[in-house]
Parts: structure tokens; sequence; C-alpha cells
């Protein structure tokens, strides 16, 4: 029964990360990121207490709530990015499909690197660490490119948990997150600020 529940937070991660590359308005992608915790969550769970698992989601949506709450008080708008190729939505989702043929052919070997983790952990973490890496490839904005890290420590997270059980090492984790969620938080008050004076 585990396992199945493994692999439908897969399922979610795969479709929180491909909307987070392609949605524009930020109320979306913070939605999508806490779902994607949850997703987390359920992941780490294969390896951890829930005690220590549950630290993960909390810190995550806190971290989201940090990022929500910050850029719904700021008064500019969204940047906007053309619909064209190369950066329109149908080169997103090519990209997100190279991603996942990636993940595909690498899980079983890192599997075996990763002492037999399982599948579904293995690809969960793997796939969000080359979203991740492709969401900072693909922009500048200073959300999403906190939410591109965010996602890249997520993964590194999951597969972290296969083979340390340390709580030492998931409290440090957990304040990383929320370190990040306060670098993005600053850095996007900062930018705000800087483009209110230029008006």
């Amino acid at each position: 029964m585990a396992v199945v529940f493994a692999w439908i937070a897969v399922g979610a991660i795969v479709v929180t990360s491909v909307g987070l590359l392609l949605t524009r308005d930020w109320r979306w992608s913070i939605s999508l990121l806490a779902v994607q915790y949850l997703a987390m969550f359920v992941l780490v769970l294969q390896h951890w207490p829930l005690g220590m698992a549950s630290v993960k989601v909390v810190a995550g949506w806190m971290s989201a709530a940090i990022l929500g709450m910050t850029r719904s008080g700021l008064s500019t708008e969204e940047f906007t990015e053309e619909d064209t190729w190369p950066r329109g939505r149908p080169f997103r989702l090519f990209a997100a499909g190279i991603v996942s043929l990636i993940v595909v052919v690498a899980t079983p070997g890192v599997d075996t690197i990763m002492a037999d983790a399982g599948f579904a952990v293995t690809s969960g973490s793997l796939f969000l660490i080359g979203m991740g890496l492709l969401q900072l490839g693909m922009t500048a904005h200073i959300l999403r490119v906190t939410i591109g890290l965010m996602i890249i420590l997520s993964g590194f997270e999951i597969l972290y948990s296969a083979v340390e059980g340390s709580a030492l090492v998931a409290a440090l984790l957990a304040v990383i997150n929320l370190g990040l969620a306060l670098v993005g938080s600053y850095l996007l008050i900062a930018s705000n600020s800087q483009e209110i004076e230029s008006t």
C-alpha cells in the first residue's frame, strides 16, 4: 500500500512540476508548490518516521506562505514572457519531456547507488532536481528563481532521506528551506522598491 501512495506522490510531483514551469500566475505557483511539498512528504515517509517527515511538509508550507504573503503585498505586475518559441509553453513542455526521459533512463542506476531507495523515491527526487534546474535555466524572475531553488532542494531532501535518518540533518534542511524563502522575499521587496523609485 505504501508503494501505491509513493507512485501517486510521484504523479503529483510530475503534474505540479510541469504546472510550475507553465503557469505565469504567482497564486497558482504558490499553490502548486504547497501540493508538491505534500507529495514530497509522502516520499520522505517511505524512509523516515512520521514526526521527522512532517517537519518537511511544515517547513515547505511555511516557506510557500512566506513567499505568497510577500508577493501579495507587492504592487508591481508579474513579469510577462512571450508565448513564442523558444520561450513559450510548447518549448517548456518539450524541455519537461526531455527531463522526464533523462529521469526514466537514470533512475535504475541511481537507485542502485542509493542503496535501493525505491524506484518511486528515486524517480520523484530526480524529477524534482531536473525540473528545478530547468526552472532556474528559463527565468530570471526572483520569485521563480526562489521556487526553482526550493524544488532542487526538495529533490535532494527526498534522495537524502533514503541514506540518512538524522533529526539534526532534517532540522538543518528545514532551516535552509525557510532561509531560501526569506531571502527570496527580501529580494522581491527590494526589487519592487527599486522599480517604484525609478518610476
